[in-house]
């Protein structure tokens, strides 16, 4: 496929990152440096220029362009390189937005682009996805919430309950599967107990109930309903309204006092408050630490790290933050921060959606992109069907969505025509896994 990447910032990096193995990528930039460190790190062609101008555009190759990705962090800039592109092309488009603000008007099809990911939206709903399943370090919904991809880390504190259940020592919850622990990076097919070790990362297909029963043995948790917010700028907003339409308390936390008075305003049923998360004093007379979870999206990854191991130090259970750099991760974790979102991977993970085939409902990126989940319908053609679920090569069959009802098979159960197949694999083997399916 051939794809244009107008943008070579955090998100259209990791748009680049995530395709420039598969498919033929331009990447249109006004800074040099940074086109020239992408084409040094990736196989792709780059051109220098803004994208909203039709003869850049034209330079990249537009006219003969299947997918056109918008990246930039304008969001104003993203819908006028879409229109020029519709005008030049025939190719489709996808837009980066920041805020939430044109979501609604492309839902209500007001906006002429074939799909607008809203990065705030996809951050909190990252984040809402954890809070539903607590204990697990990556969240994500298939099959209109039908099946949870749950990635679990193995820790020597876990109780010997759920080392068991991935060992196959002791029953595993119903209607799930375990499709793979990964030590390392690389991809472990579990079997015996001493395959099972800590720093390995396990990952389990899942439905709802039986998600939220891996949840309790790994950390005794049930989903979230008290939510200690840091943050009322675009991002920690856009996490409040998510939350609180999912029936989740909020305690909004902002120290500017007209962010916090625009967010009082706009977020009913929010309790908001100006103040810092950095001051031991406020944070135990309004007894945060009661809070079942804290998010911390200020947009200061040192501010927020502070304030994460202050509030866990006063009783906070689960702590998660929104990255600004995502190479401070392994500083966060190390800090002892339960989950880390990366705003720029949620909405890449979005937009590179429609680089694979129309039979391919849905993708996740796991592991920094180590691993990918596809959702993709088994053709009554494919030489796979009617052969065990575990014949498939490079991949793990976690679920099956079949007449509508999601069934978490054994390896000898039979993948069959017309089956949607929720398979784990490496990025470099999900276009064979699309053609063989």
């Amino acid at each position: 496929m051939q794809v244009i990447v107008v943008g070579a910032g955090q998100v259209g990096h990791t748009v680049v990152k995530s395709l420039a193995e598969t498919h033929e990528c331009t990447v249109i930039d006004l800074d040099e440096e940074r086109l020239q460190a992408l084409s040094h790190t990736y196989d792709v062609r780059i051109t220098h220029g803004s994208g909203v101008r039709r003869e850049t555009l034209l330079e990249a190759g537009v006219a003969d362009a299947d997918l056109v990705l918008a990246c930039t962090s304008r969001d104003e800039v993203n819908l006028v390189i879409a229109m020029l592109a519709r005008r030049l092309s025939s190719a489709r488009t996808v837009v980066r937005a920041t805020d939430m603000d044109y979501l609604a008007a492309w839902r209500a099809g007001d906006l002429d682009v074939d799909l607008l990911v809203s990065t705030a939206f996809e951050t909190a709903s990252a984040v809402a996805r954890v809070l539903d399943v607590p204990g697990a370090r990556h969240v994500d919904f298939f099959a209109g919430g039908e099946v949870v991809v749950l990635g679990i880390d193995v820790r020597e504190e876990k109780p010997p309950e759920f080392t068991g259940c991935l060992s196959g020592a002791a029953e595993r919850p119903a209607a799930s599967r375990l499709v793979a622990v990964v030590r390392d990076g690389s991809w472990i097919k579990p079997g015996s107990p001493a395959e099972v070790r800590p720093g390995d990362w396990a990952i389990v297909m899942a439905s709802l109930p039986a998600a939220r029963a891996w949840s309790r043995l790994v950390a005794g948790a049930d989903p979230v309903d008290d939510v200690a917010l840091f943050g009322g700028g675009r991002v920690g907003t856009a996490v409040a309204q998510v939350l609180l339409g999912k029936g989740i308390s909020v305690r909004l936390i902002e120290p500017d006092p007209v962010r916090a008075l625009a967010a009082a305003d706009s977020l009913a049923g929010a309790r908001v408050f100006q103040g810092t998360g950095l001051d031991p004093e406020f944070i135990r007379r309004e007894r945060i630490g009661t809070a079942r979870a804290a998010v911390f999206a200020s947009g200061d990854d040192s501010r927020n790290l502070h304030a994460a191991v202050l509030a866990k130090a006063h009783g906070v259970e689960l702590t998660m933050t929104v990255l600004q750099d995502p190479a401070a991760a392994p500083v966060f974790e190390a800090a002892g921060v339960d989950v880390t979102i990366d705003p720029g991977d949620e909405t890449a993970e979005k937009m590179a959606r429609f680089t694979f085939h129309e039979r391919t409902h849905q993708v996740a990126m796991l592991e920094d992109d180590r691993f990918e989940v596809l959702d993709v319908t088994v053709r009554p053609e494919s030489r796979f069907a009617h052969r065990p679920v575990d014949a498939l090569p490079g991949a793990g069959v976690g679920a099956l969505v079949r007449d509508g009802t999601a069934l978490f098979p054994g390896g000898d159960d039979l993948l069959r025509p017309g089956d949607r197949a929720i398979v784990l694999t490496e990025p470099e083997n999900a276009p064979a896994i699309e053609r063989d399916l």
